[in-house]
């Protein structure tokens, strides 16, 4: 038996409209989607949730969010917010008809003020609110042995000015709480998990 010499991370298993909402969201202009490889993550976290009610705060053109559908199992609820419905039409075209997925036109922070605290079994939080803002908000709805994600907290061309010492501040707050459990990486964009333990 042959050792590979380099490791080939790139997804194989690939959702079924995936292809087609990278195509839409390149045909305009959109480019904050999350990589194959955060994706890829996001399914397997979703695996590990039967039965669980997750939430994606940042629809966008939705390829995170068919990432999390192509791991959630049947009883599975996926909650997926943004406030740009522009471009959030272009996931609600591929996967509106997947019953599992309710799309909401809201700003993220006002959906964060109005949910229930501990109701959630998953947070994926892709957009300012619940990550860069609203953290203590976002936190506040997960269940105990829920998981907290995060991506693009390496630099990325679409970051603002700014927006690195934003990132370092979020990261100083996260490593305040005593109820979350956290592991940080450089692999993709730059990924954080944590696992809220009460």
């Amino acid at each position: 038996m042959s050792v590979p010499t380099a490791f080939d991370d790139e997804p194989r298993d690939l959702p079924p409209a995936i292809e087609a909402i990278e195509a839409e969201a390149r045909s305009m202009g959109f480019q904050l989607s999350s990589d194959r490889r955060t994706g890829a993550l996001l399914r397997a976290l979703a695996a590990s949730k039967p039965g669980g009610d997750l939430l994606e705060l940042g629809t966008g053109a939705g390829v995170g969010t068919s990432w999390i559908l192509h791991g959630m199992d049947a009883g599975s609820r996926l909650v997926t917010v943004d406030f740009d419905t522009k471009v959030s039409a272009v996931p609600r075209r591929h996967l509106a008809p997947d019953p599992r997925v309710t799309f909401i036109d809201r700003d993220a922070a006002e959906f964060l003020r109005s949910a229930s605290s501990g109701s959630f079994d998953l947070i994926f939080a892709d957009a300012p609110p619940g990550k860069i803002v609203d953290l203590d908000l976002a936190l506040d709805l997960l269940r105990p042995g829920g998981i907290y994600v995060v991506d693009d907290l390496l630099p990325q061309p679409s970051w603002p000015a700014g927006h690195g010492s934003l990132v370092a501040d979020f990261l100083d707050r996260l490593a305040l709480r005593r109820d979350l459990v956290t592991c940080s990486s450089g692999w993709s964009t730059g990924l954080l998990i944590g696992v809220k333990t009460g």
